[in-house]
């Protein structure tokens, strides 16, 4: 039996309020294949992934009417009556480090008696290592998901680390690329993420803020345009700006595992979700999210034959500096552990800054998770 048509998605227009934008290098990846192409994509990208770790791509070969499908697709779960959604949640599994599937709001206390407002649905990567039962609204369409999966990966991803190898000076530019093997047992997972509008009363007990500044834990995380303004990032001067969505272009930050790679070279972008400016405050916020991992057997160590690394005397991270020779796998699952430990709720000061028990941000002995203000 056929599934249901799903309706064309239609995005809200975008926000017409002057806002502190970031000033955000864009990558034109039809360049990759021209002679020359990636050497320049490379300088371009230097700046970025040192400073701030965000950047625009555009040319990426995936639709518009391909991306849009994947909005229509969270759309259509997320309009599911809670008691549906809640049938691919667990509580316990979510708790001690497994986070495909689905997850309510709700789950976190933030602060001054709010929750968090954010419903999160995760599609683990086809590699046969993460079979899981779907709603039938995505089951009926799980090819689709499955090929625009793959393209994130191929048509995205997998340029941005041979990009990465050869600002390493890496001997093979790819090295990285054989250690984030679509097929190969990893992390990655593509997510449907939804934040619902909240009053401006409830918003201000939590600083105006969806949730305080962190970092992502994979390599790099790919964020389709989507128009409700929320992302901001903390830029050089550790001011921060808005992330301005530009038609056509995915917005990629590198993350927790590169930074580990690469002994701190490429920076771990720190960002936050601010509540929307005015003119979209009463608007719910959809959002498509690709996260790229390495594989689960790769260690997290320095790249031991990068020459720029080698140079720079770039051979230690938090990890090794602990002693720690972390896995992917050992490492997304400590950190999710504690991204999802029940905890006290954050002390919010009138000017939205958040804190917490030490205890409540501990990753492993000796390392801390941080919640940047």
């Amino acid at each position: 039996m056929p599934g249901r048509i799903i309706e064309r998605y239609e995005h809200v227009p975008t926000t017409q309020e002057d806002l502190d934008w970031a000033d955000l290098i864009t990558l034109d990846l039809s360049l990759y294949e021209q002679p020359g192409g990636k050497e320049e994509l490379v300088k371009q990208l230097d700046h970025a992934v040192r400073n701030v770790g965000f950047f625009y791509v555009k040319n990426f070969n995936i639709s518009q009417e391909e991306v849009d499908r994947q909005f229509a697709l969270g759309r259509e779960f997320y309009s599911l009556p809670l008691e549906e959604k809640l049938k691919f949640h667990n509580v316990h599994d979510l708790e001690s480090g497994e986070y495909n599937g689905y997850r309510p709001a709700g789950h976190r206390v933030l602060g001054n008696g709010i929750r968090d407002n954010v419903q999160v649905y995760n599609i683990p990567k086809f590699d046969g290592y993460h079979r899981r039962k779907q709603p039938a609204v995505l089951a009926d369409n799980i090819k689709e998901i499955e090929t625009f999966s793959r393209k994130c990966h191929e048509e995205v991803v997998v340029k941005l680390l041979r990009l990465f190898a050869i600002l390493l000076e890496l001997p093979d530019e790819d090295q990285l690329v054989r250690d984030h093997l679509y097929d190969v047992k990893g992390e990655d997972h593509l997510r449907y993420m939804h934040y619902a509008a909240r009053s401006p009363e409830e918003n201000k007990k939590v600083g105006d803020l969806y949730g305080p500044g962190h970092t992502d834990l994979g390599t790099v995380t790919l964020l389709f345009r989507q128009p409700v303004a929320a992302l901001q990032i903390q830029n050089a001067e550790g001011k921060w700006k808005w992330v301005k969505p530009q038609d056509g272009t995915i917005t990629i930050n590198t993350c927790d595992a590169l930074t580990a790679l690469t002994g701190g070279l490429i920076k771990s972008s720190i960002h936050r979700v601010h509540a929307p400016p005015a003119d979209q405050a009463h608007i719910d916020r959809l959002g498509v999210l690709y996260f790229a991992r390495p594989n689960n057997h790769v260690v997290l160590d320095p790249i031991p034959n990068s020459p720029l690394l080698q140079r720079l005397g770039l051979t230690t991270n938090a990890f090794t500096e602990l002693g720690q020779h972390l896995t992917t796998e050992q490492w997304v699952k400590v950190r999710q552990t504690q991204q999802q430990r029940p905890r006290v709720t954050a002390k919010i000061s009138e000017d939205g800054k958040y804190s917490y028990e030490k205890k409540d941000l501990e990753i492993l002995p000796g390392l801390h998770a941080a919640i940047i203000n």
